[in-house]
């Protein structure tokens, strides 16, 4: 049996915190299908040194075994890719260090990039009207994951 590849998606960082941070059980979902590799979350250098950045923020409630730990987890999960940047122009994200998730999914292939930032989530009708992917809230995923997997269109 030939087995589909999993689709690939680009995460931002304050979603990803909430995954490996603060554990929101709303989006268990979603890091049961990383874990699994049924989706293949993708991110790239700047990408993750955005999050290992975010990860020293004074207000998180973090000690430095708690941050390594985030920090593992995270490299464990997501690929880092370095891909090629494609010609293919991107809206422009009102809010510049958001701009980096559009083009790594753009570049990469990316079928979704999950976020919760107004500002790119105002940019997802564009990207899907161009082709190129589609930008939705951690719920949207969630519920749009379970109806295909109780549908069967997930294997």
């Amino acid at each position: 049996m030939i087995t589909a590849p999993a689709p690939t998606i680009v995460i931002d960082t304050n979603v990803l915190l909430d995954l490996f941070v603060f554990h929101d059980p709303r989006w268990a979902d979603l890091l049961a299908a990383i874990e699994a590799k049924e989706i293949d979350a993708i991110t790239r250098a700047d990408c993750r040194a955005e999050y290992l950045a975010v990860l020293h923020y004074q207000h998180l409630p973090l000690d430095d075994d708690s941050r390594l730990a985030a920090a593992a987890r995270f490299d464990a999960l997501l690929r880092l890719v370095d891909v090629d940047s494609k010609a293919i122009r991107l809206p422009v994200c009102t809010d510049r260090d958001d701009q980096k998730f559009m083009e790594l999914a753009r570049d990469a292939g990316a079928s979704i990039l999950i976020s919760k930032d107004k500002a790119l989530l105002k940019l997802g009708r564009k990207t899907a009207q161009a082709g190129l992917f589609r930008i939705m809230l951690p719920e949207v995923w969630v519920a749009t994951w379970r109806q295909a997997k109780a549908e069967g269109a997930l294997k």
